[in-house]
């Protein structure tokens, strides 16, 4: 299959932009197209043979949902078997935006598309790419994130061409995603209402408008556990790695880094290559002490001869949407060079630090090491 590569303008698009992705997603065919989050892979969100082709193209696991995107608030009451008040107070709020909900599914939106259960997540993207594709297709569309099942979630058009070219349809490139992280996601079906995945909305944010909103129990758990049902994308399964083996450190950061080091260090006198996942606030440290004995790529010092280190800056401790942004993208870079270990620091749990280390744990198959 040949994909088409779509570049679009969000500042200077119209109607033409659109045709031919529009066309394919009626006719139950793929389009990746950029979020506000992270970059989606679509299909018709009621034809259950494109859902299956997104599982397909993805290699995803067929109990994993989909997350449905629509354009218009009305679309929640022909979805919906029932829409909670909660839902229009939230909406209200964050819509459009980064936050998707979960509610007791239609008859319409077949099975194939919720993973096999009875709810259905629904969002309103921000992105203007997004919502005008929606409104184009006429259609609301389900859409994971468009990336390889387990890879790191796709920020750029690029990674998704490196995952998914002659696999899917078209991929419409609206360049880099600004968010990072995929959606929060809440659901609606239980009371009190429950975040089953952390994201730029906060708990905080949402406190302010369902004050006894709870986090799933399983969310922030550091223990893998198989045996979670998948009430939403990204509980069950080992999501966001890369393809070397992430180690995370969790403790005082001048512990984290020492510990960092070692670690490292060994691998390096074992002959490796090896990745540092760094806070811009201790990027320098790791330079200085990898270099004493080893080169590390990308500050002049480095011959390209192994061993040597990859020292990759994800953002600052104190600009927690930084490394939200940057998180795929590094984590990708490290595949890019072909890191076969790859050690990170954990970051504050609070606010959107809970949606990052979410994902980091994850990203590391469980695999945290405290200092």
């Amino acid at each position: 299959m040949e994909t088409i590569i779509k570049k679009i303008d969000a500042e200077n698009m119209t109607s033409g932009d659109f045709k031919d992705a529009a066309a394919l997603l009626r006719d139950g065919k793929l389009v990746a197209f950029p979020t506000e989050t992270v970059y989606g892979l679509g299909g018709d969100a009621f034809d259950p043979t494109a859902s299956a082709r997104i599982y397909a193209a993805k290699g995803r696991p067929s109990d994993n949902p989909l997350i449905v995107h629509i354009a218009d608030i009305d679309e929640l009451k022909k979805l919906c078997r029932e829409v909670p008040d909660e839902a229009y107070l939230l909406a209200d709020k964050f819509w459009p935006g980064p936050l998707t909900m979960i509610m007791k599914k239609a008859d319409c939106i077949p099975k194939e598309t919720t993973g096999g259960l009875d709810t259905v997540a629904i969002r309103m993207p921000s992105h203007p790419i997004a919502r005008r594709l929606i409104q184009e297709t006429g259609l609301p569309i389900a859409a994971p994130s468009a990336n390889a099942s387990g890879r790191p979630s796709t920020t750029k058009a690029e990674h998704v061409i490196e995952d998914l070219n002659g696999r899917i349809e078209m991929i419409i490139d609206g360049g880099s995603s600004d968010i990072g992280l995929e959606s929060t996601i809440v659901d609606l079906t239980v009371k009190p209402v429950q975040i089953l995945r952390p994201g730029f909305i906060t708990i905080e944010m949402l406190k302010a408008v369902i004050p006894d909103i709870v986090y799933d129990k399983a969310v922030l758990k550091r223990e893998k556990n198989d045996s979670v049902v998948a009430r939403a994308p990204g509980m069950k399964y080992r999501h966001y790695a890369p393809k070397g083996e992430l180690v995370i450190f969790e403790g005082e950061p001048d512990r984290v880094m020492d510990a960092i080091l070692e670690a490292s260090g060994k691998k390096l006198e074992e002959g490796y290559v090896v990745g540092i996942l760094a806070s811009e606030e201790f990027a320098g440290d790791y330079v200085a002490g990898i270099s004493k004995k080893w080169p590390v790529l990308g500050t002049g010092n480095s011959s390209g001869r192994e061993p040597y280190a990859l020292i990759e800056v994800v953002g600052s401790r104190d600009n927690e949407e930084t490394i939200a942004a940057n998180l795929f993208d590094k984590l990708r870079d490290f595949d890019a060079k072909e890191i076969p270990y790859i050690f990170g620091e954990c970051f504050p749990g609070d606010n959107l630090g809970a949606a990052i280390m979410n994902r980091l744990v994850k990203a590391a198959g469980y695999h945290i090491e405290k200092v």
